[in-house]
């Protein structure tokens, strides 16, 4: 076997064994929110946040209500005027129980996700909370995005690409120059 043609086949398994088997990816996409602004609808008083958690639902009327685990960057923390969540995704439903300063603790309507940043006000009364969603201009923009991992597998058989086409014409080359 002629050497340039062994330098050829081993320069296609080079780029061949470059090719990933299998690749690795850290969770770093983006993720849903929800931010809740908490509204005084209660007259003379200023009542803060003293705990809380959201709850999610898979049934309209909450029936199967679960409170938002925290696991990685996944979570929901109050202020004392404001609560923010962020999950890797959410129920199509939800409610608030929060306890306040005056040692009262408000269930919320249940409420439904607003978009990919969710905002909503929730007015403090006596005896529960009303949530409401705000418009977001932000959720009027495209949420998906190409993967690193589709960029990385398309890169990678370009260049695969790129090495077999060489060898072809190097090979028509050479079959073209043996000619009389």
């Amino acid at each position: 076997m002629n050497t340039k043609y062994k330098k050829l086949i081993i320069l296609l398994l080079f780029a061949l064994a470059l090719l990933p088997l299998r690749t690795a990816s850290a969770d770093t996409g983006p993720k849903p929110t929800m931010d809740f602004t908490f509204e005084q609808g209660i007259p003379g008083q200023q009542l803060t946040i003293v705990s809380g958690a959201l709850f999610e639902c898979q049934q309209s009327d909450c029936s199967d209500a679960k409170p938002l685990g925290q696991m990685g960057p996944q979570h929901f923390s109050c202020g004392d005027t404001t609560c923010h969540a962020l999950a890797y995704g959410f129920s199509p439903y939800h409610r608030l129980d929060i306890q306040f300063s005056d040692g009262k603790t408000r269930v919320s309507n249940i409420f439904q996700t607003a978009g990919f940043e969710s905002i909503y006000t929730v007015t403090i009364r006596s005896h529960d909370l009303l949530v409401e969603a705000q418009f977001n201009p932000n959720n009027l923009l495209p949420t998906t995005f190409l993967p690193f991992d589709v960029i990385l597998v398309c890169g990678c058989l370009l260049c695969l690409i790129v090495v077999v086409v060489i060898v072809v014409v190097v090979l028509i080359a050479r079959r073209k120059s043996k000619q009389p």
